[in-house]
């Protein structure tokens, strides 16, 4: 099979045809039919991220079809139509899995970094970590609520349900799809893009926020709420100083450059800060409960495989507006 593989982190992805994987017990194989790439794939090919499987196929955001499954494998057929997250193995025993944090697992395994993913025509998963997907998706534009979807889920959730005004800092990917979801429940988003980032502002309003701007720009109402998807740590103080008291502010992606220094009256007034780790295989389950009711579409970009560097490269700067997805088929 053709795979776009990560041999050295800081450097370009290498086309190469390697053997398509066989299933164990407990995994099923799938035929790719797309992969979105994540703001988590470039952390890891620029060691953000320091201890990837290598060499690596990266990609977790995989939708595809199921082709054959392992002996110990029940829930799933051949010829079921999957997605894959980042997520990818818990060791259900460790104290986190024990007591329903099975996103902190000590033993966690994660789908395109320390096991093989989707940047290829074919993957194997462990089939307790596939989401059974029903007709609608199969759809290469529906790659990234795999994880932009799943993880942007999980951020919005940790909020409060008495918030109404929310802020989201960086208006990529998990963005464009979660603001989807807040506006259906009535909530109203305030967008920050980077200063001057017209283009992106303009999608975050056909997205249906109420409001976008530069992340260096005051919002015309004080947030109740904030998540921040852009990587930059800087954002941290601002946001503060963004939300009213009491607020939340909830850090959305695995890795942020470092936080600078702030003074106490930012953090005052009961304001909090969390971190996302990860998702749960039952943030899956009630994301997808929940599109059942609210009409949610990408905005999507497609590459074929052997463009993912080029791709990669245009997410690194800027240039795509919602989400990019290879296309295998």
């Amino acid at each position: 099979m053709n795979a776009m593989i990560l041999e050295a982190q800081k450097k370009p992805l290498v086309f190469k045809k390697v053997a398509i994987p066989e299933p164990a017990d407990d995994e099923v194989q799938i035929k790719i039919k797309a992969c979105g790439i994540c703001r988590t794939d470039l952390h890891v090919m620029d060691a953000d991220l320091t201890s990837p499987k290598l060499p690596l196929i990266m990609g977790h955001e995989i939708t595809g079809r199921v082709t054959k499954i392992g002996k110990a494998v029940s829930g799933l057929q051949v010829d079921d139509f999957v997605g894959v997250p980042w997520l990818g193995y818990t060791c259900g025993k460790c104290k986190f899995c024990k007591r329903g944090q099975e996103n902190l697992c000590d033993y966690a395994r994660f789908t395109g970094y320390t096991i093989n993913g989707g940047y290829a025509e074919y993957t194997v998963a462990n089939a307790r970590f596939c989401f059974k997907l029903d007709g609608k998706y199969d759809d290469p534009s529906s790659a990234p609520l795999m994880c932009a979807g799943l993880i942007g889920f999980r951020s919005y959730h940790m909020i409060s349900t008495s918030a109404k005004n929310i802020g989201l800092y960086g208006f990529g990917a998990a963005a464009h799809i979660i603001t989807q979801v807040a506006v259906a429940q009535g909530k109203k988003i305030f967008a920050f893009t980077r200063d001057g980032d017209t283009r992106s502002q303009e999608f975050a309003k056909k997205m249906g926020a109420a409001w976008a701007g530069g992340s260096g720009e005051n919002p015309p109402e004080k947030l109740d709420a904030a998540i921040i998807f852009a990587a930059a740590g800087e954002l941290v103080p601002k946001t503060l100083q963004d939300v009213d008291k009491g607020g939340e502010v909830i850090c959305g992606g695995i890795h942020m450059s470092g936080i600078p220094a702030f003074s106490y009256d930012l953090l005052w007034g009961e304001r909090m800060i969390k971190s996302v780790a990860n998702l749960t295989r039952q943030d899956g389950l009630d994301f997808f409960d929940i599109l059942k009711d609210v009409p949610v579409k990408t905005q999507t970009q497609f590459f074929k495989p052997e463009q993912a560097n080029e791709a990669l490269d245009m997410f690194r700067s800027g240039k795509i507006t919602g989400a990019a997805v290879l296309v295998m088929e």
